[in-house]
C-alpha cells in the first residue's frame, strides 16, 4: 500500500499521518470545475517560485524548477506581451516491491503566466537553465526623455 496523499496523484494515504490524509471536497460531484479538478491537471508546481526583478536594462525572471530538464520546459511569448512558462514533471514509477514512507515532491503539469510592461522588447527574449533554475531575460526599450525647452520669463 502506498502512503501517498490523494492530491499527489490519486493514491490513498496512511490514516496515521495527519499531514497525508485525503482532503474532502464538498463540490467534487458538481459539473463545474473545482479546485480539486485543477489539481489533477496541474500540481504544486503551479506555485513554483518565480522571482521577477527589473533592472535598468531588462526584466529578469528566475524560476526554481528542480529535477526538470530544459527539454521538459516551454517558454513562450503570446500576443499582447504575455510570458508563459510551462512544462511537466513525470510521476516516478511505482514498483510493487517499494515501500513509500513519504512523498512530498509534486508531479504533473505546471503553467505560470505574466503580463509584461509595454517597454519590453518581446522579439529579444532569452532563456537559459542551469542547476534547476530557469532564467529568462527580456530587454527593455529605452524610454525617450521628452525634449525640455526652457522658456524665458518676461517682466
Amino acid at each position: 500500500m502506498s502512503i501517498v496523499p490523494s492530491f499527489f496523484g490519486g493514491r490513498r494515504s496512511s490514516i496515521f499521518d495527519p499531514f497525508s490524509l485525503d482532503i474532502w471536497d464538498p463540490f467534487k460531484d458538481f459539473p463545474f470545475p473545482t479546485p480539486s479538478d485543477a489539481s489533477t491537471e496541474t500540481s504544486a508546481l503551479v506555485n513554483a517560485r518565480v522571482d521577477w526583478k527589473e533592472t535598468p536594462e531588462a526584466h529578469v525572471f528566475k524560476a526554481d524548477l528542480p529535477g526538470i530538464k530544459k527539454e521538459e520546459v516551454k517558454v513562450e511569448v503570446e500576443g499582447d506581451r504575455i510570458l508563459q512558462i510551462s512544462g511537466e514533471r513525470n510521476v516516478e514509477k511505482e514498483d510493487k516491491n517499494d515501500t513509500w514512507h513519504r512523498v512530498e515532491r509534486s508531479s504533473g503539469k505546471f503553467t505560470r503566466r505574466f503580463r509584461l510592461p509595454e517597454n519590453s522588447k518581446m522579439d529579444q527574449v532569452k532563456a537559459s537553465m542551469e542547476n534547476g533554475v530557469l532564467t529568462i531575460t527580456i530587454p527593455k526599450e529605452e524610454v525617450k526623455k521628452p525634449d525640455v525647452k526652457p522658456i524665458q520669463i518676461s517682466g
